[in-house]
């Protein structure tokens, strides 16, 4: 997805829905950021506001693939183009970390969850925001959460926990169809109620907040040494003197790591020739 394509989508009336429900939930999840420092990834910027006043530093980092467009609206930019699986940041220097149309888009995904990990915090948080596989959203193009790789709840936890990430809460938003049509928009807030009531596994979008792990580091599993099987091979017994034998080459095969030992032997025949 393009940064023109996400701008868009967020001005329309079906998007600024989308972003209140979700935000909605965040901030339901997330309080007291005072004085923290907040890093948004991916197209995390409609979500950030509500940090602005309360953060120490809240900053974003757009793909570089994806595109960056200028943020906040008045001041100076808070935003950078970077590569997602080496941003600029020091080890540890990040209290939460946002990520929203990120996972979903890259295609260095385990990369992108270590640089993440490596610019938190010990103990910092992370909000991952994708698409839920068994949702409507995900089924249609029309949005930006219909591009990309989709999630289920037991594949967003694997991919987390082999990252070194503990998830710690999970919540589930958009049950609205994703028609932009008025009524539909306009009722968005019931069709939430409704569907957490009735239906929360079929929700457009996942949320799980994850905490950083740093006292448990799985340890990379070790390639099996290949020992070679060491089969006899039986070796004809050298002839006598004098037999009809004389000057034949006897070979003695061995299994390793030479193929083959020649052995020449010369015999004597009758009468002191040398054969």
């Amino acid at each position: 997805m393009d940064v023109v394509d996400l701008k868009e989508f967020y001005a329309s009336p079906l998007g600024a829905a989308a972003r209140r429900l979700i935000a909605h939930r965040i901030r339901a999840r997330l309080r007291g950021m005072s004085g923290c420092i907040v890093l948004g990834v991916g197209y995390a910027t409609p979500y950030l506001d509500v940090w602005r006043d309360e953060a120490d530093r809240v900053i974003a980092f757009m793909p570089a693939r994806q595109g960056v467009a200028h943020w906040p609206v008045n001041g100076v930019s808070a935003t950078a183009l970077v590569d997602e699986a080496e941003m600029p940041l020091p080890d540890g220097c990040v209290d939460l970390a946002l990520v929203v149309h990120g996972l979903e888009l890259t295609e260095q995904l385990p990369e992108t969850l270590r640089e993440i990990w490596r610019v938190l915090s010990p103990g910092g948080r992370a909000v991952f925001i994708v698409p839920n596989r068994s949702g409507m959203w995900a089924r249609t193009d029309r949005t930006p959460f219909g591009h990309g790789r989709p999630f289920s709840r037991t594949q967003l936890t694997d991919l987390l926990r082999d990252a070194m990430f503990s998830p710690s809460g999970w919540a589930n938003a958009l049950f609205v169809p994703p028609i932009a049509r008025g009524f539909l928009v306009r009722s968005a807030a019931a069709w939430e109620r409704l569907g957490l009531w009735l239906w929360p596994a079929f929700s457009g979008v996942i949320i799980v907040e994850a905490v950083k792990q740093v006292y448990a580091v799985r340890k990379p599993k070790r390639a099996r040494r290949f020992v070679p099987k060491l089969k006899p091979v039986p070796v004809p017994a050298p002839a006598p003197v004098g037999s009809r034998r004389s000057g034949e080459i006897f070979h003695a095969n061995r299994a390793g790591p030479a193929s083959a030992i020649v052995i020449d032997r010369c015999l004597v025949g009758k009468g002191g020739e040398t054969a």
